[in-house]
């Protein structure tokens, strides 16, 4: 089909091919063209998928019940003890509340919910009908603490607000108004919060273990297996690191300017990523012995892993990869990831990137690699297809678009129950590609469209 069938004149800023349009700049960071059916997600599942992994927390959604569904239990973050995150609870607003107004209901759903779990905190989001009708959702949190004596805090995520960034930024903010804003200057020596890793499949298990080996202690991961007590202890922590740069990077700079703490963006997202990662936390913290203890365990794990991925290097050497997925640091990650496979990637897309991680992308990239922000489904079909890209990694509402183009599919979104991150993580990594890319079902699509 021809370009100017796909792609809307206001999306071509957003569009660009590394090295036809040299000195071009890419659009970023901005809200969504109408009618161009988007595949961000709203502002109430960007603060829910990051505040649903503390595990102790009740998540009750002011709004209709279609909310609740939308985002309940969709990561795969795993829990060391409660297992209480796994409810979802909405008030359910019908017809008669949208008129007269909802804050009874809420009221009466934070009651219900206390006297049946006796929860320390409950988040409540407002959603896009809560935000029309004006419900004084803030009075009533503040009311129900009052009572009850336990945390409730206000998510304010209507979808009008903006898009799944705003949502992060939400989140984060209710994060703070948990940790509270008076000054720490005490720190405890040898400690990290962890932040932006949602322990999808043990990931944040991962990294706890190379840190403890290195003789540093994690005391909070935020938010992935994080309860109430390490979050509020969050504030004693010495560094910040930070891995997904997109959600979390505004609690980062919050922190540090309320509690003092500096902080470091790291990726755990392939072998060099991981390399480059513990190197940089081990000489934030400057200590000689955490030094050579991080040396030790790096030497150590890329003996193990190194074969392994040239194992798998050489079944999948020069097939090209589409990327898709929700931030620039992950983006940056599998461009990598891919690079050291011997693959070349074709395009390179994201729902939240900003100007700095798409310089990036573009620096690491090939020429002739499509580079494209907030894309639709009609965009990322054209470009695979324009590009002959034999595999495309993205989240669930990218898996049918590449088994109707009958091209593997790697699934690197909250929902998937495999670990990503770390030494493991890069040669789980390889290992799918090498599955999906090799599999024989391929083999009967091209078969059967040769037929046609």
């Amino acid at each position: 089909m021809p370009s100017e069938h796909v792609i809307l004149d206001s999306r071509k800023s957003f569009i660009i091919e590394k090295g036809v349009a040299a000195g071009a700049t890419i659009d970023c960071d901005k809200e969504s063209l109408s009618g161009a059916v988007s595949q961000r997600a709203c502002v109430y599942c960007g603060a829910r998928v990051v505040l649903n992994p503390i595990t102790d927390a009740v998540h009750i959604v002011h709004g209709p019940i279609g909310c609740a569904s939308y985002t309940w239990d969709i990561r795969g973050s795993l829990s060391s003890d409660s297992e209480m995150y796994r409810n979802s609870f909405s008030t359910d607003l019908r017809e008669k509340d949208i008129i007269f107004g909802g804050e009874t209901k809420l009221a009466k759903a934070i009651e219900e919910v206390y006297s049946a779990y006796h929860p320390k905190i409950i988040f409540v989001y407002a959603t896009c009908v809560v935000g029309v009708i004006g419900d004084d959702v803030d009075a009533v949190c503040k009311l129900a603490e009052q009572t009850y004596n336990l945390r409730v805090i206000p998510v304010k995520s209507p979808g009008f607000t903006g898009n799944k960034r705003t949502g992060y930024k939400m989140a984060c903010m209710a994060l703070m108004q948990l940790m509270g804003d008076e000054p720490h200057e005490e720190k405890i020596p040898y400690t990290i919060n962890y932040l932006g890793d949602f322990n999808l499949a043990a990931e944040a298990w991962i990294i706890q273990k190379y840190l403890r080996e290195m003789g540093i202690r994690v005391i909070s991961t935020i938010t992935g297996d994080a309860s109430y007590s390490t979050l509020i202890n969050a504030p004693k922590a010495s560094y910040n690191v930070v891995q997904c740069a997109g959600s979390m990077t505004y609690l980062a700079k919050q922190m540090k300017k309320t509690y003092g703490i500096p902080f470091e963006k790291v990726r755990f997202l392939g072998v060099d990523e991981t390399v480059k990662a513990l190197r940089k936390i081990a000489y934030l913290v400057g200590d000689t012995k955490v030094i050579e203890r991080t040396n030790a365990l790096i030497e150590r794990e890329m003996k193990k892993t190194h074969e392994r991925l040239e194992t798998y290097k050489k079944k999948v050497a020069g097939k090209k990869a589409a990327i898709y997925v929700g931030g620039g640091f992950k983006a940056i990650a599998l461009i990598k990831q891919f690079r050291n496979l011997g693959m070349h990637v074709v395009v390179v897309g994201t729902q939240t990137g900003d100007s700095e991680e798409y310089a990036m992308i573009r620096r690491l990239t090939e020429d002739g690699t499509v580079i494209l922000d907030d894309a639709n489904p009609s965009e990322l079909q054209k470009f695979a297809m324009d590009k002959q890209a034999d595999l495309l990694v993205g989240g669930v509402k990218e898996r049918p678009l590449a088994y109707k183009l009958g091209m593997a599919f790697i699934d690197h979104n909250h929902e998937r129950k495999h670990a990503l991150s770390g030494f493991e993580g890069a040669v789980n990594f390889a290992k799918e590609v090498d599955m999906t890319l090799n599999s024989p079902v391929w083999h009967y699509v091209k078969n059967k469209n040769k037929t046609i």
